[in-house]
């Protein structure tokens, strides 16, 4: 299941970081960080998902 999650969150990281956390401030702050360049949103999903 964390290969999946880690494919999505590459292609779409905030929706990687819903399916882990669900609306927490993880989440808002991957959009957030998303918006501002996809790299940083990216790495901040895959950290989430490997902490857990």
């Amino acid at each position: 299941m964390d290969i999946i999650r880690i494919l999505i969150a590459i292609l779409l990281p905030p929706l990687g970081v819903f399916l882990q956390v669900g609306f927490g401030p993880d989440f808002w702050i991957n959009v957030l960080l998303t918006l501002l360049g996809y790299i940083p949103g990216i790495i901040h999903a895959l950290w989430v998902i490997l902490r857990r």
